[in-house]
């Protein structure tokens, strides 16, 4: 456990956010890993229709990370304040809370798989493979709920090395799984579907049993129940819909710009899909810290300390401008070794079409460290408004600009898709952080 409303906020910060860097380093390694098992075993076919549908896997993982995020946020204020009843209340109501919505999501996303791949442009060669893979995927998203929440919780009382622990668990299991479904008993892609699902519940379990013996309020029995009351229910459903919805506005401009990628043909596919898992690499010091701004924000915000949030946010800028100096040297240096080991492919086409996507986007990164700063400091201060704006205008600026620029540019069209939204949406979260009274 950590309070986070004493002591220095950037050594604070940087303490609370290295494991959480550390379990993201290794989930996002698990994922390349992943991929090269699938491109080496499997070829380049199964990689595109793997990448075909990666954005909406990640739409449903987004929307269930930001939800039991925002579920926490009551949690980290509960801590804060030492109600340690309500804390083990709130964790509660966001079991169930994330249960009911997830479950019901899912069935719905199952039965209408089909008129979405044919949405997201997926071709009739890729359809078998793709629509088996994401539709395993989907149907194990109940776990992947539960797991975030434990974490989540895990986190909002200020313990962050519980979750990289079980991310590191999680992540052996998984690579282990891939490697024996694909390599050794050759499954196809339905085997590497089938390893995620298995080591997350797995892990979910041993993590659910660790927690329950460590920290008395997180055992929940009947009487825990009986505290929760109406006002509670809407206050964790605005704060986890409000965070769930503003990943799944990012997620759905990425899901959309996705369908002009479909068309652009097999090479195209795979290079965004390895870009993209290069530059979440690259981004997950923003990530990590925006996770720790949250719950610094949501602990200070409790205890009605709104000078420690400012001096937490700049920070923050620190920490994440920082990096951007170290991104800049790696993508200008070793990008093609990168792509080309994670793939297994010599295709040109490919490794140039992703080395020149991370060359330009890395350019403008300074704007998205602000953004997830700035983004997840308002949520943790209970703003659930200026996130969502800005989200949807991301959301809507990638609608527009994937039917506007990839038709007329190509490829080229797609790169230069985020670097526009980033200039516009920073722009409400800045107007919001500047009428802070300083």
């Amino acid at each position: 456990m950590k309070d986070m409303t004493v002591g220095s906020p950037t050594k604070i910060i940087i303490q609370f956010a290295i494991p959480i860097l550390l379990g993201n380093l290794i989930q996002l390694t698990y994922t390349l890993i992943d991929t090269r098992i699938i491109g080496v075993f499997l070829g380049d076919h199964a990689l595109a229709a793997v990448g075909a549908t990666t954005q909406l896997s990640t739409l449903f993982t987004g929307f269930l990370i930001g939800m039991a995020n925002g579920f926490a946020i009551m949690t980290a204020r509960n801590f804060s304040q030492r109600d340690y009843e309500m804390v083990k209340t709130s964790f509660v109501l966001a079991l169930l809370l994330g249960i009911a919505f997830i479950v019901g999501i899912s069935i719905l996303t199952l039965l209408l798989l089909h008129r979405i791949l044919m949405f997201l442009n997926v071709s009739e060669e890729l359809m078998p493979d793709a629509g088996t893979y994401v539709s395993i995927i989907i149907a194990g998203m109940v776990i992947t709920m539960i797991y975030n929440v434990l974490l989540s919780s895990a986190r909002a009382i200020g313990d962050s090395l519980t979750p990289l622990l079980t991310l590191c668990v999680s992540v052996c299991l998984n690579i282990a799984g891939d490697y024996l479904m694909v390599g050794v008993f050759g499954t196809g892609v339905w085997g590497a579907a089938m390893a995620t699902v298995f080591a997350q519940g797995i892990t979910m379990v041993l993590c659910a049993i660790y927690m329950y013996r460590k920290y008395e309020f997180f055992r929940v029995c009947k009487r825990d129940f009986k505290n929760i009351d109406a006002a509670l229910v809407r206050s964790m459903l605005s704060s986890g819909l409000s965070m769930g919805f503003m990943s799944s506005l990012i997620m759905i401009g990425s899901l959309i710009l996705q369908t002009g990628i479909n068309g652009l043909g097999n090479s195209y596919i795979v290079a965004q899909s390895v870009a993209r898992q290069i530059t979440n690499v690259l981004m997950t010091v923003f990530v990590s810290v925006g996770n720790a701004m949250v719950t610094y924000c949501s602990q200070n915000y409790g205890v009605g300390n709104m000078e420690r949030v400012r001096q937490g946010m700049k920070a923050g800028y620190l920490i994440t401008c920082t990096w951007c100096v170290f991104v800049l040297l790696i993508v200008y240096s070793a990008a093609p070794l990168l792509i080309q080991f994670v793939t297994g492919s010599h295709d040109a086409v490919m490794i140039n079409a992703a080395d020149q996507y991370l060359r330009i986007d890395s350019v403008l990164y300074v704007l998205v460290a602000v953004i997830f700063v700035q983004r997840n400091s308002l949520q943790g201060v209970g703003d659930k408004i200026t996130p969502l704006i800005s989200s949807g205008i991301e959301m809507v600026g990638k609608v527009v600009l994937t039917y506007t620029l990839v038709p007329k540019m190509g490829y080229f069209g797609v790169i230069l898709v985020e670097p526009i939204v980033w200039i516009v949406m920073i722009i409400p979260l800045i107007m919001k952080v500047r009428k802070w009274d300083y």
